[in-house]
């Protein structure tokens, strides 16, 4: 945006409507209408012009500068190639009120000046007609130059609020109605009203009278109207700030059949898109896991995947199949829900989420798809949060039973499937290896295994756990060294050989 170009446009908006209004108003006052007698006044009309000429000048240069002082305050971030600041962004909004108040103050000189030079040796009712006259068109000037200037500076209050609204309102609706109303009707209508005050008449005339009573309800009727619609648009700015904080159970009534109704029945429209969106986005979150969902949501997403350094944890249930087939389905059901229930908690503890449960096991993903340095740390803390909370359940299930594998390493981490139907998940080295470990983990005490490089990477949390030496493990064709947590997980459970089968 060339600001040089709107600072010009801004200067010559208010200038030029000022000077205009100021020209207009003269000639009305000096050429058109009656005032007294050439002889009855101590000053020539040719004084008068040059008082006008004087005035006009030094107020039009005199504003200018104020008014460049305002724009500099207030757009010196769009000139640096910047964001504004809090305050920045207040002085932009309300710049066009800023500006026109600047005008306004030169027309209030005016009032002062003019009065004064008509009472040295005129008459009161000069006075009067002078004084009014000025205040009334500086009050039109100044609203017109408002709008001009509120329209050329659009653009830039729109790029000032791209952050956000400040707490400093500019000019509402009610205010522009007003003002568009006064600039029309009651300026015009005033002027007519208090016209007979200049002509020395003692009562008013009919058709001052005429105006008067047309300003008044004209006032009201505006005052209502303006009074009805701001009221609703209150209402649906209330109802957008409570869909701002969080509440989704908003329902506006639709109470005006226009483009008002419009509105209201829109935001409700709205409102409902978006609760529908938030349950689909919950149950979205609860089938592949929140960060997953978060990044889907806001990156897109596609077919493909990225080489990470993450670690796998492997949980699954011993003698599975043999629990199935002794045991009422709805146990089993209760039994599986509490464990897993246990899973998600311990992993979302330490930042992993459940890739996936597949029967009576499951596995859960750390530095991926969000990356964590310290993925190795978290897996092996939350597999002993696991060990000890399948502790826990024993109470209600005596015969749960797990092992628990976990591995690190290199793995591509992505989106798998087709493009009608894929999933986020994990594949590599260490997905299998933990697999392996955790049918290995059913036949050790403990019934946790993790791999030595997932000890070795996790710092501090490697001095909770101790080496077994290497074990074979299915699949495999060198042994893996394996370790154990120090706490004696297990001790109550019978060591006799694990079934694998799920």
């Amino acid at each position: 945006m060339d600001v040089r170009r709107l600072v010009g446009d801004l200067l010559a908006r208010l200038g030029g409507a000022n000077a205009l209004g100021a020209v207009v108003l003269f000639v009305y006052q000096t050429y058109v209408t009656d005032g007294p007698p050439q002889d009855e006044t101590a000053f020539s009309r040719h004084a008068v012009v040059m008082l006008f000429v004087a005035y006009l000048a030094v107020s039009l240069v005199l504003g200018a500068v104020l008014a460049l002082r305002s724009v500099d305050r207030a757009l010196r971030w769009l000139a640096e190639g910047r964001r504004p600041t809090h305050h920045e962004r207040a002085a932009t909004v309300r710049l066009p009120y800023s500006m026109a108040m600047i005008g306004g103050a030169m027309w209030f000189g005016a009032v002062v000046v003019f009065g004064v030079f008509n009472a040295l040796d005129g008459p009161a009712s000069e006075v009067v007609r002078i004084a009014v006259g000025t205040f009334l068109g500086g009050l039109s000037t100044t609203a017109l130059a408002f709008l001009l200037l509120e329209r050329r500076l659009r653009p830039v209050v729109a790029l000032a609020l791209a952050d956000g609204m400040p707490e400093t309102r500019a000019v509402g609706i009610r205010p522009r109605l007003l003002l568009a109303w006064a600039l029309g009707s009651g300026v015009p209508l005033l002027g007519v009203a208090v016209s007979p005050l200049g002509e020395g008449n003692e009562s008013p005339s009919d058709l001052a009278v005429l105006a008067a009573i047309g300003l008044l309800s004209g006032g009201l009727m505006i005052a209502v109207v303006t009074r009805s619609l701001t009221d609703r648009l209150a209402r649906v700015r209330s109802a957008l700030s409570r869909v701002q904080a969080g509440d989704l159970d908003v329902a506006l009534e639709v109470d005006e059949g226009g483009q008002l109704g419009m509105l209201q029945q829109g935001l409700n429209e709205m409102v409902g898109g978006l609760r529908e969106r938030r349950r689909l986005q919950e149950l979205f979150g609860r089938h592949v896991g929140e960060e997953v969902a978060r990044q889907a949501l806001e990156r897109g997403a596609g077919l493909g995947g990225e080489q990470r350094d993450i670690s796998a944890l492997f949980i699954d249930v011993v003698r599975s199949t043999a629990l199935a087939a002794t045991r009422p389905a709805t146990e089993v059901v209760a039994m599986l829900n509490g464990l897993f229930g246990a899973v998600v908690r311990c992993a979302a503890a330490e930042g992993g989420w459940v890739n996936k449960f597949e029967g009576d096991g499951a596995l859960c993903v750390f530095g991926a798809p969000e990356h964590q340095p310290d993925h190795a740390a978290r897996a092996l803390r939350a597999a002993r949060a696991m060990r000890a909370a399948v502790d826990d359940l024993r109470d209600a299930h005596p015969e749960l039973d797990v092992g628990i594998g976990v591995s690190s390493g290199m793995a591509v981490a992505g989106n798998v499937g087709a493009e009608e139907r894929y999933e986020y998940t994990v594949v590599g080295d260490p997905v299998n290896e933990a697999a392996r470990l955790t049918e290995a983990a059913k036949a050790v005490p403990e019934r946790v295994l993790a791999s030595a490089p997932t000890v070795e990477a996790a710092g501090e949390e490697g001095s909770c756990w101790r080496s077994i030496g290497a074990l074979p493990l299915r699949g495999r064709s060198e042994p893996t060294k394996a370790y154990v947590p120090l706490e004696p997980y297990g001790q109550e459970v019978s060591v006799g050989p694990a079934t694998t089968s799920s």
